[in-house]
């Protein structure tokens, strides 16, 4: 951590830019993101930094993830990125806005217990209008197989780790995705997707 609070998660500097120039033109004209586990917060700060019609709301469980996306928010000088927020994507009670125009997810349903990726999930269809976008990004299996020998050696140290944990399958988050037209999957350096499933219908009672 720097003396700012700021946090600078490796991966960043590599996958940053592709990943900004996927979501930008497949965001809301006006609205407010929310971001879901922002991590170091340094994606969302990035992306508030360079569209500032829209508001961005960034959440995570750990207090030193949020002290650090507010303390990027400052240093990249995004106004439009509200302070941080605590959430636990499993609890439904626990999501801290009513409405969003979308939803960003990066990098946390292979390091989070399955019912994580299931409350983001419900909780999205919940939040979303018809239409809106819910973004994921991160490794995936397809067809459950591995798309490449890093994913799988990577997958073996997450459930090493903890057994909850490790690389879901693409289809299996799919069909988990109630209220969600089929999604569209962009591939993405380093063996990762971007996975952008729209909202649909209502979700069920």
């Amino acid at each position: 951590m720097t003396p700012d609070a700021r946090l600078f998660a490796p991966a960043v500097a590599h996958n940053r830019d592709p990943l900004l120039a996927v979501l930008r033109p497949r965001l809301p004209r006006a609205g407010l993101v929310l971001e879901v586990a922002c991590g170091s917060g340094e994606h969302l700060a990035a992306l508030a930094a360079l569209t500032p019609e829209l508001a961005f709301q960034p959440t995570d469980p750990d207090p030193d993830g949020r002290a650090s996306a507010d303390a990027w928010a400052r240093h990249l000088g995004a106004a439009n990125m509200r302070p941080a927020l605590p959430l636990d994507a499993a609890a439904p009670d626990s999501w801290p806005v009513a409405a969003a125009d979308a939803v960003l997810c990066v990098n946390m349903i292979h390091i989070a217990p399955w019912a994580a990726t299931l409350g983001l999930l419900r909780g999205a269809a919940r939040l979303l209008p018809p239409g809106a976008p819910l973004f994921l990004y991160g490794p995936f299996r397809r067809g459950g197989v591995h798309t490449a020998p890093s994913n799988a050696a990577f997958d073996e140290s997450l459930r090493a780790r903890d057994p909850a944990w490790g690389v879901r399958d693409l289809e299996a988050v799919a069909a988990a995705a109630r209220g969600f037209a089929p999604p569209e999957t962009i591939p993405m350096p380093a063996n990762n997707l971007v996975v952008v499933f729209r909202r649909s219908a209502p979700p069920p009672a």
